[in-house]
């Protein structure tokens, strides 16, 4: 199982250098698990950027994978690992996720460098 953080999604649908890094991970959607965080903040900043259709359109790809909502466990799961790790609160969503489901979780974002379960790289400049 993979979850792929959002700097992750943003970098493969903007084509960036670590994309390919992502790709696998996004395109076997059968062991995709997709945090609602993560389609709040890619579709944020892509509507942002690029607007409501292309929005629209990368939700659309990321729902081809297992959302999951954030309930009541899974927060407290979240507030603990964010603790024990001093991680922000969307990555303490992100890797608590992951865990509670074995996933690996991929990401470029360096909150999460040397932590167990995550495969890191670091972000390239474009």
């Amino acid at each position: 199982m993979n979850v792929v953080d959002s700097s992750g999604w943003l970098e493969f649908f903007s084509d960036g250098p670590n994309a390919a890094f992502f790709e696998k991970a996004i395109l076997d959607t059968d062991a995709l698990v997709v945090p609602t965080i993560s389609l709040l903040e890619v579709f944020k900043r892509v509507l942002q950027q690029r607007g409501e259709n292309a929005a629209l359109q990368a939700v659309a790809q990321m729902r081809q994978g297992r959302v999951v909502d954030l309930d009541a466990e899974l927060a407290l799961r979240a507030a603990q690992t964010g603790l024990s790790h001093k991680l922000p609160l969307a990555d303490s969503i992100m890797l608590a996720t992951a865990r509670a489901h074995d996933a690996t979780l991929w990401t470029q974002d360096a909150d999460f460098e040397g932590i167990e379960g995550v495969r890191f790289v670091p972000k390239q400049a474009r």
